[in-house]
């Protein structure tokens, strides 16, 4: 696979549509294996993540101690914004280090850190132990997972994209959020198997520190598959003068880069809006108790995850550009009525299809939305182009969907947060107007 896998096309012209090479069955084994050491490490990497939003219920009070559980989350819903914020310069220095060292080096270090945080949660002493301190060693460990995360990303995306198998492009990339949702459904799984054996006493006194402990052994069973994986990226463009800069970026790239940059903010906070927050939405707001809501956020995320290679191989036909027009035509449309009759619903089956169908809208999205982004740079710059527009969008939008829609509930102003997530759809179904119609810098796929 070393020398066959070839993130080629750069200097080939948007409009080019290049003959599909014919695969032989151990090029298409040992590339679908590349598929899954990749994409695994990408699930435990964003298990370890979410299991922080996840538990967030029952931890808050040990190391925020207010009595007011709206100002408890408040005050998690901050740290986990904190860790977006560390995205912008994790997507920056792994980019550059994946395009200058290689996608494979970027990848290793990536999991590692994620499982260096996972533990220092797990045994961090709560504010009744040390003061103040708990709190501000939690948001550090938070900021050295955000780190890790703002890298993991544009890598993984990268290193799938220029792996997968032309003409089946949007269908393998699809897998990177297959993994991602996989991550976010193992840590609501996995909170709800704890809900099971421990009283809601135990899980606030101490239980709730076990995913912690699971999400960094599962971190290095992940650096092991990670370190089997073949370079994708060879070493002329490695060598290249302006390989992961910041200058060869925006020299030659800037529009490309702030289109990604645009649609990746809306992508991102409608994501947040119907994974992460929805769980503290549907017991804060449409009053579910906290295990119910449990089973109807891991039934939603399930059938998501599964949506992804579907909405994947609809992209490998309909091109990247048809599914994010949709993505923020749909947007636009649904979200404001999807989340206004979550208000007032009581039915958690009523819920749950109400969820799916918002998932559904988000999966023209997600389902490409690597690929969509790679298919805008070329080789020398790629990984730093995807991971910082993707961090950028996220760390301002994604990371702080949870905390704005915190804030216009305690404000009394919950339905002007709908509003906003529906302004950020037209702008992403704007933005992807200006999306080529076929690939550019990765060969087209149809």
């Amino acid at each position: 696979m070393n020398a066959s896998i070839d993130p080629a096309g750069r200097n080939a012209p948007a409009s080019a549509t290049p003959p599909l090479p014919v695969y032989t069955a151990e090029e298409k084994r040992r590339r679908v294996f590349a598929i899954v050491g990749a994409s695994s490490g990408n699930l435990v990497e964003w298990f370890d993540f979410y299991v922080y939003a996840f538990s967030a219920l029952y931890f808050a009070g040990a190391f925020f101690p207010k009595s007011d559980p709206t100002v408890q989350l408040l005050n998690t819903a901050g740290v986990f914004a904190a860790g977006f914020l560390m995205r912008p310069i994790g997507g920056w220095l792994f980019g550059r280090i994946a395009d200058r060292r290689g996608r494979k080096t970027s990848m290793l270090i990536s999991v590692t850190m994620m499982c260096a945080g996972s533990l220092v949660i797990a045994f961090l002493p709560t504010y009744a132990q040390i003061g103040a301190w708990a709190p501000a060693l939690l948001l550090a460990a938070r900021l050295f997972q955000g780190l890790s995360v703002g890298g993991e990303y544009g890598t993984t995306a990268t290193y799938m994209s220029e792996v997968a198998l032309r003409g089946q492009r949007g269908f393998f990339s699809s897998f990177q959020y297959v993994t991602l949702i996989g991550g976010q459904l193992l840590a609501v799984l996995t909170i709800v198997i704890l809900e099971t054996i421990f009283t809601e006493a135990e899980l606030r006194a101490w239980a709730w520190r076990i995913p912690f402990v699971v999400g960094a052994i599962a971190a290095v069973v992940a650096m092991l598959l990670r370190r089997s994986l073949t370079e994708t990226q060879g070493a002329q463009t490695r060598t290249n003068q302006e390989a992961g800069t910041l200058a060869g970026l925006f020299r030659h790239h800037k529009a490309a880069f702030f289109t990604v940059l645009g649609y990746t903010a809306g992508g991102s906070l409608i994501f947040y809006t119907f994974t992460t927050y929805m769980q503290k939405y549907l017991v804060n707001t449409v009053g579910l108790p906290i295990k119910t809501t449990s089973y109807v956020m891991t039934g939603a995320l399930f059938l998501y995850m599964c949506m992804q290679p579907l909405f994947g191989m609809l992209s490998d036909r309909i091109g990247r550009r048809n599914n994010m027009l949709l993505f923020g035509a749909l947007g636009t449309l649904f979200t404001v009525p999807i989340l206004t009759a979550l208000q007032h619903t009581s039915s958690p089956y009523v819920a749950f299809v109400l969820i799916v169908a918002a998932l559904a809208i988000v999966s023209f999205y997600t389902a490409i939305s690597g690929i969509v982004k790679a298919e805008m740079f070329p080789p020398e710059v790629r990984a730093l182009g995807v991971g910082l527009a993707y961090a950028v969008g996220n760390a301002l939008f994604g990371g702080t969907a949870e905390y704005a829609a915190l804030w216009a509930k305690s404000a009394g102003i919950e339905s002007s947060f709908f509003w906003y997530v529906t302004v950020m759809m037209v702008i992403a179904f704007l933005v992807s107007l200006r999306l080529p119609r076929q690939a550019s810098y990765l060969h087209h796929d149809h």
